[in-house]
């Protein structure tokens, strides 16, 4: 055992340095260590290139989910003010019927009127529901679909 000196102070006190035995690391387990960076750093690229893939795909699923809330609103909106506008002109009409039979025959106009417009506006609204749930999973269904190609 060899002592060095370190002078790192005036007071006097000395490290002592020990040497290192010198071993030679075995040639098959530095392949294996070479092996497994080359892996690692494999694996870590296309990890993140998955994880890119699955960012972009739930960002064009939000942006299609958004528009697609948004379309939806602006039908509910119009719905209602269709209904509400059918609404007043049906009391309008009410206040200038002059006898209980024009009243019951405007009633019974609006109610067929007004039972066809839900129905359609029901169906335009069940369309667009079913069609922004189509468009908001298309993008993640085609990157899990992808996905599961490249893992096959």
């Amino acid at each position: 055992m060899m002592m060095v000196s370190s002078d790192k102070s005036d007071s006097g006190f000395k490290f002592p340095a020990f040497e290192m035995p010198k071993a030679e690391i075995p040639a098959a387990f530095r392949d294996f260590a070479e092996k497994s960076v080359v892996q690692a750093r494999d694996n870590y690229s296309k990890m993140r290139t998955a994880a890119e893939e699955a960012t972009d795909a739930l960002e064009a699923s939000y942006t299609k989910a958004m528009k697609g809330y948004s379309d939806f609103n602006l039908k509910m909106i119009e719905a209602a003010r269709a209904n509400m506008n059918a609404n007043f002109d049906y009391l309008a009409d009410l206040f200038g019927a002059k006898s209980v039979a024009k009243v019951v025959e405007l009633s019974t106009a609006h109610a067929r009127k007004q039972f066809d417009a839900l129905s359609g506006q029901s169906r335009e609204l069940t369309a667009l529901a079913q069609q922004l749930a189509v468009e908001t999973s298309e993008p993640i269904k085609g990157s899990v679909s992808k996905a599961l190609r490249k893992a096959a």
